[in-house]
């Protein structure tokens, strides 16, 4: 079930707003969000709420194990253990065939002929997002972050809270902690505008401006061999556009949805295409996973704590295994590394770049990024290799057909994007014009709906 569907919109959504709010108790609560968030992921697949209730049971008893136990001994086994056993899960279902097909290319190098099985694997949705869940509260609770919860639903419905659970923010428990301890009074008014008005907005986000971009985009790039080197730069520049504003409206869908049942999400997206430097993109996009890495691995390694070799070295590594948690495929690793490459470089010119100007700096930036996103975006180093070849070339060749509402839609979008403020930094306030501004952008995101085909968002791929 997608957010921008309608029976989200007409059916699940009333439904569960509205008995929500005739309950009164946490646990009655805990228990609904638990329900609701079961059934919306079961709209993809019923057999894979066996797996999410199967990794909630094992994180939910490490957590009990904690409280129990005073002894390293055991509270290491139930750090260990548990995260073992997510990491496996993840591991199996997302990356088992690709690492298969990887071993048997490198056997061919070495003319060893070897035929592998291959695994008929579903991955399941979302599963990259609700793992980190639950290995970030086993962390924090060993740590001493947090406290384990003792009551099953309330951790239940962190992991399975619909609004986040298929293409997040990630959400550590501490971050709605508070809110979730408080299910049973939030502050039901703000809540309610802040809640419609981020929902309304990454609405829009997903479906008037990322949802027309890939109409355009798509095509193309379906046949990216015949496009002359100005389309390519087009659909490229589109597709950057399109992944910002589907993923960060997904992000401000969710939020919005939280905040309508009273639990406060963490912003995503901070301007990203603002940035001056990759190190400060990093800090603005995909922000709770980009946090996750730096607290649950980059900093665990070392972090810059011990000499610029080793602070480079563990950039690289965060970097490459944050492009493979993106997607079982290659190209998603040297994406992680191109950007690992540009993060090293900048530490190392930092005292030059300072002295560009700001301007300079912010389109250099957006340059390097949407050359990263060619790989992101290509299904394979021929396809990367071959639009980046375009990109920098005289090619001529065919020449899109919507190339001028294309480049409406960018001005439109980059106006947005590199000017406008995000939607954290606007006051959801519902006055009589918004109130009917947002009307009539919800009429008209229906019948963009209506119109055409449900779009999944792009991040529910990862």
């Amino acid at each position: 079930m997608l957010f921008n569907s309608l029976p989200f919109l007409y059916l699940f959504l009333p439904v569960t707003y509205f008995v929500f709010w005739r309950l009164h108790t946490k646990s009655q609560r805990y228990v609904w969000l638990t329900i609701t968030g079961y059934v919306f992921y079961s709209f993809w697949n019923p057999k894979f709420c066996a797996l999410m209730a199967l990794s909630t049971a094992v994180s939910y008893g490490a957590g009990l194990g904690f409280l129990r136990w005073k002894d390293a001994r055991r509270r290491r086994l139930c750090l260990v253990l548990p995260i073992v056993f997510d990491l496996s899960l993840l591991a199996t279902f997302k990356y088992a065939n690709f690492a298969l097909s990887s071993g048997v290319w490198l056997l061919q190098a070495f003319h060893l002929n070897f035929r592998a099985p291959s695994f008929d694997i579903v991955l399941p949705i979302g599963i990259s997002f609700y793992t980190f869940h639950t290995i970030t509260y086993i962390v924090d609770s060993y740590r001493g972050v947090i406290t384990p919860t003792r009551n099953v639903f309330e951790f239940s419905c962190y992991v399975s809270l619909f609004s986040q659970l298929v293409a997040g923010p990630i959400v550590r428990f501490r971050q709605i902690e508070r809110d979730l301890e408080n299910i049973d009074h939030p502050n039901r008014a703000d809540d309610r505008e802040r809640g419609w008005s981020f929902f309304m907005l990454g609405m829009v986000k997903k479906v008037l401006i990322a949802d027309s971009i890939a109409w355009i985009i798509n095509p193309a790039l379906a046949q990216w061999q015949s496009l002359s080197a100005l389309d390519t730069w087009l659909c490229m520049l589109g597709y950057t556009y399109q992944l910002y504003f589907d993923f960060s409206g997904y992000s401000d869908m969710a939020v919005g949805l939280g905040a309508m049942f009273g639990i406060r999400l963490p912003q995503n997206f901070n301007s990203p295409y603002k940035a001056a430097d990759i190190s400060d993109f990093w800090k603005r996009w995909h922000i709770s996973l980009s946090s996750v890495l730096r607290d649950y691995l980059y900093i665990p390694m070392g972090g810059n704590r011990h000499g610029e070799w080793s602070t480079s070295r563990n950039v690289m590594v965060t970097m490459l295994l944050g492009g493979l948690w993106h997607g079982a495929n290659w190209t998603f690793v040297v994406w992680g590394a191109y950007h690992g490459i540009l993060l090293v470089a900048t530490r190392y010119s930092q005292s030059v770049l300072t002295l560009w100007p700001t301007f300079l700096r912010k389109v250099t930036t957006f340059v390097a990024v949407i050359i990263g996103w060619v790989l992101f975006r290509s299904d394979s180093f021929s396809m990367a290799s071959g639009l980046l070849a375009a990109m920098f070339s005289r090619k001529s060749g065919i020449h899109l057909d919507a190339a001028r509402t294309l480049a409406g839609l960018l001005l439109i979008a980059g106006a947005l994007a590199h000017f406008g403020p995000n939607t954290f930094e606007l006051r959801h306030r519902w006055r009589p014009v918004p109130a009917f501004a947002f009307g009539v952008l919800l009429l008209a995101c229906i019948g963009f709906i209506y119109g055409g085909q449900q779009s999944p968002f792009l991040y529910f791929q990862f």
